[in-house]
Order: C-alpha cells, then structure tokens, then sequence
C-alpha cells in the first residue's frame, strides 16, 4: 500500500469547477503538484501532494447553502494538514448583493480566528493581468471597460453592474470593508503588510487589493504568507508557491505539470453564453461538424439528448461540438419565457446527460465550456479528483481524471480561451503541448 511522505501545505476551495482548474494551474505553473477533488471527498488523498484544490459548485446557489459547503471543506483540508487557505471566485468577482463571496470569506475567517487575531483578516483580488482582469482604486477591467461595461452586465445569474469592489464586497459582508491601493503595492510586500496591520486595527477584516501586473500579484502574495486566509481570483495565487519554498516547506517540482496519457475519442460540449464562448463556438462551426441543443426543444420534450447522440455516431469519431450557446439575446428572451433557474437547469441537465451516455460510448477526452456546465458534466462522468497539468490557455489547464476509467478533461470558464480554444484543447488532449 502507498503511504503519502508528502503533506499538502496550501488548502484551497474554489466556487465553481473551471474556477478550480484555473487556480490548480496556477499552482502547477509554480512548481506545486496539486490534486483537485469534486466536492469534499469521504476520506483522506493518498498521492504526494503540495496543494490541494476543493472543486465546489456554489457560486450561484443560496449564500448559506455555500457557506455550509465551504466550511466543509475547509474542515477537511484542515484534516489534510494543510497550513494556509485560499477562497477562489471569479476574476471578474460574479456575485450578487446577496453573496456568495462575502458571507463564505467572512465564514471561513471566523472558523480560521481560533489560530489568532492574524486569522481575523484576508485580502480580495480577483485580478488576473494576463486574462486582462485588473483592478485599479478597487475598480475591476476588463481589458480596457469598467466591469459594468465588459459584457458582464448581462451575465444571466451573476449581472455586475458595478465596477467598485469595495462597494460590491461591503454590500455582501457584515464586516467592514478596505482598500489596500495601488501606490501601497508597488511599494512593495512590507508596505502592504503595514497598510494590513493599519487596516485591520481599524476594524476592517476584508480589503479589496489592487493589481496591474504580475509583479503586484507576486507582492500581494508575498505579503499574504502569514495569513491563514487568501481570496481571489487565481492570479494572486502566483505569488504562493515561493513563500512555500522560502519557508523549507515544499521543493521545486519540475514534473508537478505531467500527466499519464490516455487513450479515447473526444467531445466539445459547450454551455457558456459568454463572448468568448460565443466566439470560440463560430470558430469551430466554420469547419468543424456542431449540434445545437436547444432549450426550447427540451422544454417541449423534444429527444434532444437521442438526436445530439445519433449525431456524435454519424461522425464516426470525428470529434464533434454539442452546444447550446448563443448570443445574449436569444439568452435572455428564453430566460423570460422559461424561467432564468429552469432555462439553465434543462441546458446542464441535457449536456450533462449526453457526456454520462458519450462516456457509456467509449469518448475519453471531454472539452467543456462554462463553469454551471463543467460542474454539471463532471459529476455526470462520476469523477471524483483530477491531476492537474499544463495551461491550454491562461487559466485552463489539461487535466486527468484519476479513478477506474481515466479520462482527460478540459474545463474551461465561458470567458477563458482564445477563439480556437476547443481545437487548441483537443490537441492537448492527445499529448501535445502547442
């Protein structure tokens, strides 16, 4: 039997599953070996690993049911052995005035300040420069837009419309909410630890952060290594692996990005509306056979599942694209005629039931689009835990389902990815690393 020499040091619960990914890429790129898991496992990871990476689906769902979650995991990372954690959202912060990142960052604080009043505080950054996230006087872009100008406001569940995080954090949390600027940053990790001591003798337990460049991310980070608790998007992870090693805790690990290869079909399945999604889903259909899964047609019980399926066979292992998305638009006039909740939950369902019977069929290589989708096709396939590899695109990374019958799996955020995105997957999928 395998007896695990390595403890996990950095514990981390992310909101969605694309989320996950994006931020165990991150990690792997600075040398840790992560492990993903969908949901909280039953028991104990046996593999050698540095950093562990709790999959939650709870972005979206009601703010107490995300917290019960996320308390959850952050009890079995802390049974793990894990030293610090990390609360991964959206780079582009979506919530509602409701939650969820405000009330499961202020839950997780209170289950971390047994170790001390330096438990008692944690950093938001949901900037990602190399995916054009930035935030500035704690105003989120987008490339160059405002948040609230950035496609975003029209996002179906999660609609930003309003740039300033610190207005947007303080509208969700019961505690009072800072600003860690970007002045104080560029000064560098023992400014921003000063601007934290300040802040939080001051009653303020969560400071939004900016971040312009890498180099802010990697001071942020360093600044962040006595924390308990870290939030963000998966950029200001970057800065984590270094401390680790600092501190004689980890070794670089030139192998943590390697995967075993796997053998199989493929399908792309997409239920993003995104821009990008959206873009990426032209892309393919200009020379690639698709199948349109139309929400409409299944609320009228249409065989949608049967015919997406007959249309995989009559491709005779060419990898195919199944999709349901489209423009704005047509989103939002079938979200008032179906219902914002049953419009998406007969989109998951339907996507999700062809990846369960396209696995039934021999497929082995998935590409999935959107981060409800990939959280709905991933416990479809039954996969429980994922070895993280090498970034398809920046925040998207080939992964490996570990289990009876490994698969390999790319799950991509709606907004990830350039416009050849899915084709650029399927040769990673294969081995192939351009």
């Amino acid at each position: 039997m395998h007896t695990r020499t390595r403890r996990p040091v950095l514990g981390c619960i992310a909101d969605d599953f694309t989320g996950a990914t994006d931020l165990a890429s991150t990690l792997v790129r600075g040398g840790m070996r992560t492990i993903q898991t969908i949901g909280v496992p039953a028991s104990a990871v046996a593999e050698d690993v540095d950093a562990l990476v709790v999959a939650l689906k709870s972005r979206t769902i009601d703010a107490q049911d995300a917290v019960a979650q996320s308390l959850a995991a952050l009890d079995w990372l802390r049974a793990q052995g894990c030293r610090q954690f990390f609360f991964k959202y959206c780079s582009t912060f979506d919530s509602t005035d409701a939650g969820n990142i405000g009330p499961v960052a202020e839950a997780l604080l209170d289950a971390l300040a047994e170790n001390g009043s330096e438990g008692d505080f944690a950093i938001a950054c949901p900037a990602f420069p190399e995916n054009g996230r930035t935030v500035y006087r704690g105003h989120l872009f987008v490339g160059d837009a405002l948040l609230n100008e950035s496609g975003m406001e029209n996002h179906p569940l999660t609609p930003m419309r309003d740039p300033n995080l610190v207005r947007v954090l303080q509208r969700q949390s019961q505690s009072k909410v800072g600003l860690i600027g970007s002045a104080t940053v560029a000064a560098g990790a023992a400014a921003v630890r000063e601007a934290i001591a300040r802040l939080r003798a001051d009653g303020v337990r969560l400071a939004i952060a900016d971040a312009l460049t890498d180099a802010d991310l990697r001071t942020l980070g360093e600044a962040c290594a006595d924390l308990p608790l870290v939030t963000g998007g998966s950029g200001v992870a970057i800065g984590l692996p270094e401390n680790f090693r600092r501190a004689g805790l980890i070794e670089p690990n030139e192998q943590a990005a390697d995967l075993p290869s796997v053998s199989g079909p493929a399908l792309v399945l997409a239920g993003s509306a995104s821009k990008a999604t959206n873009a990426q889903v032209a892309e393919w259909q200009a020379a690639r056979p698709a199948f349109r899964v139309d929400p409409r047609s299944l609320a009228r019980g249409e065989a949608v599942v049967e015919a997406a399926l007959a249309f995989i066979d009559s491709n005779a292992g060419q990898p195919v694209l199944i999709y349901a998305t489209a423009a704005p638009e047509e989103v939002g006039e079938v979200q008032r005629e179906l219902g914002v909740a049953a419009a998406g939950k007969l989109v998951e369902d339907a996507l999700a039931a062809i990846a369960r019977e396209a696995k039934a069929r021999g497929v082995r290589k998935f590409v999935v689009a959107g981060g409800e989708t990939s959280g709905a096709v991933v416990q479809a396939l039954d996969v429980n835990m994922l070895q993280i590899g090498p970034p398809i695109d920046p925040g998207v990374p080939v992964t490996v389902a570990l289990g009876e019958t490994p698969l390999v799996l790319a799950l991509k955020s709606g907004n990830f990815g350039a416009r050849d995105f899915f084709a650029k997957a399927l040769r990673y999928a294969e081995g192939e690393r351009s």
